[in-house]
């Protein structure tokens, strides 16, 4: 059997359409031949298979030609969900088909592998990242509703409005505000799952570091537990301020989530030392892990922390 001729580099190591295939001057017959996948009409796959089954993630690379062969698409849903990052579990998220969405003045995608959407789009709800139309985060967030769980809702929020710690991370601003959620949802009226959306927001809170703290959270105050500060630098002792997740600064309660990265040696010393800091302050620090919130309403974790604030004067 002949041996086909290579790609041009730029088409060598990523999925491209025919006509950018044929800008590229490769012949039909090249396009034609076994070695190229075709995971939908009009797009090829160089050096790779389709991805399929529970385990395949479309790739941003991958999901370029889909937006691209369908004029005025963005990939969203699901896969802007993928896209960015989000935490927590989306229902159906085992499901390798691409997300794509058109205004709704145009026809809905119809293709192998896609998964069409049409709906009414602002200008800052469709974003460029390098060479890919996706929905912006809000947007995101709010089309997904209707599949998610209010908590799980909330869990996104909080990370969108979380303030990022600038010596960690590569970023000073949050991805959007608490304002910015809010006025998707007031363009939005009548959206699909725009109820639990809007409950989600009323949860949302500006401090939390992550999903399990969210989680944490919202258990606790589902609970009829007080609302804890979050992240909220407290003086100690000695001149030492420590920074828990939640704290009840009235009743000198504060509670931590260790996750897994509080298994190895080193962090084990430091956390012995931060729970020393509250310890010699006359604060009680409550140390909540993942086996605390294994079960739908995180009972062993409410009642760690209602024994706490029981014992220093709380009254439900």
């Amino acid at each position: 059997m002949k041996t086909p001729s290579p790609l041009p580099g730029p088409l060598l190591n990523r999925p491209f359409t025919f006509q950018e295939a044929v800008d590229a001057g490769i012949s039909l017959r090249r396009l034609r031949h076994h070695g190229l996948p075709a995971p939908s009409r009009g797009i090829r796959i160089p050096g790779a298979t389709v991805p399929a089954g529970p385990e395949a993630v479309p790739r941003p690379e991958f999901v370029r030609p889909f937006t691209t062969i369908t004029a005025f698409s963005a990939a969203s849903h699901a896969t802007a969900f993928t896209f960015w990052q989000f935490p927590g579990y989306l229902p159906g998220d085992n499901d390798a088909r691409i997300h794509i969405s058109r205004p709704d003045t145009m026809a809905i995608p119809r293709r192998r592998g896609v998964v069409g959407h049409v709906g009414q789009f602002f200008d800052d709800e469709i974003v460029c990242v390098e060479g890919l139309l996706v929905t912006s985060r809000p947007r995101t967030w709010l089309d997904n509703a209707r599949k998610m769980s209010v908590d799980e809702l909330t869990v996104v929020a909080d990370h969108l409005v979380r303030i990022p710690r600038v010596a960690f991370e590569s970023r000073s601003e949050p991805y959007c505000s608490l304002e910015d959620l809010a006025q998707m949802l007031d363009r939005h009226k009548g959206t699909p799952g725009i109820r639990k959306a809007r409950l989600a927001l009323d949860q949302a809170r500006v401090g939390s570091d992550s999903a399990p703290e969210t989680r944490l959270r919202l258990a606790l105050t589902n609970a009829g537990l007080p609302e804890a500060r979050l992240n909220l630098p407290t003086q100690l002792c000695d001149g030492v301020v420590r920074q828990p997740d939640m704290s009840y600064p009235e009743h000198r309660v504060a509670v931590e989530y260790d996750g897994e990265a509080h298994s190895a040696a080193g962090q084990v010393v430091k956390d012995i030392a931060r729970e020393e800091d509250f310890n010699r302050a006359g604060w009680l620090l409550v140390r909540i892990s993942k086996r605390h919130m294994d079960n739908n309403d995180a009972r062993h974790a409410v009642s760690k922390v209602r024994a706490a604030l029981l014992s220093r004067g709380w009254s439900p």
